[in-house]
């Protein structure tokens, strides 16, 4: 019998996916499930997005320019340029979702053994996406106690080989809601500069910031124009995660260059979402405004209820929809399986994300999880009481 690839053998399962089957057995036996373990926004949809597509009258789906649509492109860099971030039409490639801005990064700027540093936890596909391109992770470990902060430099460089050809940062972060602040994105400016690494920095939540806290884009540090590569997308911005549109982005023109390549292999980005993705530029900012609001408020809510649970810390996010919480069991799988399958509360339940899938490093995060807090605040509520007496029943077994 043929056997599979060493690379797909390789590729981890998804610690957000992974449960679904014993979700799915709960909902089969009539259980509510309240979803803390993925980024599904529940906020709408733009309707200058949604109204783009239903107005549109083409008769033929043709494709686009493997860039993408030129006018998508214009409008895009004139948003960015109106929020701050100073970058020019020919700096982007429109893809399919950031995870192909990621791939097409990866791709442009590493080869098969190579080495790329990341900060842990870190948005679980990054292990999928450097195996699938032959890079090895090399993980620098921050943790819940402080905050998720920027490792110190230190420890960066005595990972720094010859090997080593960029780090990569998700800011702010997912899975920990971290924000870096202007010091250590300047910090990392340095060290890329002295070593002549690339800087990526996945920038998908940049919108999604609470208490006056700036976000600093790596497009906007002096003196690294050469080593900086942002990835964005539109799907957490504007609600929009099944659009699958994303960009790369660099004033590095061989960088852009040869993702160019990469973009004609696979043809073009779907027209669309391409639609739908220029329309949604002309979002008013009220929108936005509501947006974050909620989500400050249910980051509140959950963080407050959380804290009220003995034995459980959380590390406060200062940005993106998502927190880290250290539960007080030994291993966070288990009980995120045994809460789908073998517990329910007045026949309701919640799926979480256990968080040890988002680190490289074997035994870390085992007794954490990640919590998305993309439901309304009542819900929130229920699904941590539900939590806390899950937690309960679960360590007197």
């Amino acid at each position: 019998m043929p056997k599979v690839s060493n690379k797909g053998t390789q590729m981890p399962e998804s610690p957000i996916r992974k449960l679904v089957p014993y979700a799915e057995t709960a909902k089969k036996k009539g259980n509510k499930v309240y979803h803390l373990n993925i980024g599904q926004p529940d906020i709408k949809t733009p309707e200058v997005a949604l109204e783009a597509i239903k107005n549109n009258h083409i008769s033929i789906l043709e494709y686009s320019h493997s860039a993408g649509f030129e006018s998508y492109r214009v409008k895009l860099a004139e948003s960015y340029r109106k929020n701050g971030v100073d970058v020019a039409t020919e700096n982007i490639i429109v893809t399919t979702g950031g995870s192909e801005a990621l791939l097409f990064a990866l791709g442009s700027t590493l080869d098969a053994g190579d080495e790329i540093i990341i900060p842990e936890p870190f948005y679980a596909n990054y292990n999928g996406f450097s195996v699938a391109s032959g890079v090895t992770v090399v993980p620098v470990i921050s943790t819940i106690d402080e905050g998720f902060a920027l490792p110190p430099i230190a420890d960066f460089e005595k990972l720094i080989t010859p090997r080593t050809k960029a780090i990569l940062i998700c800011n702010p972060g997912n899975p920990t809601g971290y924000l870096y602040t202007q010091e250590e994105i300047n910090q990392l400016a340095e060290l890329v500069k002295k070593h002549d690494l690339f800087l990526i920095a996945d920038e998908v939540y940049r919108e999604f910031t609470y208490d006056g806290d700036k976000h600093y884009s790596v497009m906007n540090v002096l003196g690294i124009e050469q080593h900086a590569i942002m990835i964005d997308s539109v799907s957490k911005r504007y609600s929009m995660c099944g659009a699958r549109i994303g960009c790369l982005v660099s004033k590095n023109k061989e960088v852009i260059a040869t993702a160019m390549k990469f973009a004609q292999a696979r043809l073009s980005p779907p027209t669309f979402e391409q639609i739908a993705s220029e329309a949604a530029l002309d979002t008013p900012q009220s929108y936005f405004d509501e947006v974050i609001n909620e989500y400050r408020e249910r980051r509140d809510t959950l963080v407050k209820a959380l804290n009220e649970i003995e034995g459980v810390t959380v590390a406060y996010p200062k940005g993106a929809f998502y927190c880290i919480a250290r539960l007080p069991v030994d291993n966070a799988d288990n009980f995120a399986q045994w809460l789908l399958e073998s517990y329910d509360n007045n026949g309701e339940t919640v799926m979480v994300a256990p968080a040890a899938g988002f680190y490289s490093t074997p035994g870390v995060g085992l007794n954490e999880i990640r919590i998305a807090y993309v439901l309304k605040k009542e819900d929130l509520i229920r699904s941590v009481a539900i939590l806390k007496d899950a937690l309960a029943v679960y360590n007197k077994q």
